[in-house]
């Protein structure tokens, strides 16, 4: 498994980065790696979803956990990626730091690529968090 973590500190009030990052249709503005969500069924807080991701435009199946304000765990369930991205929101005085963790592989064949795709998934990460930063501290 390749564990990847990256962070960021917004300056803007946990709400809005709540309203940002839990606004999972939204997911392509901001991660380029995902290319497209389809909803497949939501209960509660929890959504089951197919997305379509950059790599070689496969199909992942996922389970997201949305827990208001604080964190929200996605498992991949099917397709080329096996294992989770936790994003978790902390309050840090007037900033919020908004943390991610990867903890996934690529499945079958492609397993053996995992370690080369870890640095594009952290560089991918790292953007997504900037382009949050960017959307959350716009006036």
């Amino acid at each position: 498994m390749a564990i990847i973590e990256s962070s960021i500190e917004i300056n803007a009030n946990k709400d809005r980065v709540w309203d940002i990052v839990s606004d999972i249709d939204n997911e392509p503005k901001f991660w380029k790696g995902t290319k497209e969500t389809r909803n497949i069924s939501r209960e509660g807080n929890t959504i089951i979803r197919e997305v379509t991701i950059a790599f070689r435009d496969q199909k992942c199946d996922q389970e997201v956990i949305l827990f208001p304000k604080e964190k929200i765990e996605v498992k991949f369930t099917k397709g080329i990626i096996d294992g989770t991205k936790i994003i978790t929101l902390t309050p840090r005085e007037e900033k919020i730091k908004v943390e991610v963790r990867w903890d996934i592989k690529l499945t079958g064949m492609m397993g053996m690529f995992t370690g080369m795709i870890k640095n594009h998934i952290k560089n991918g990460t790292e953007q997504a968090l900037q382009n949050i930063k960017n959307e959350a501290e716009r006036q």
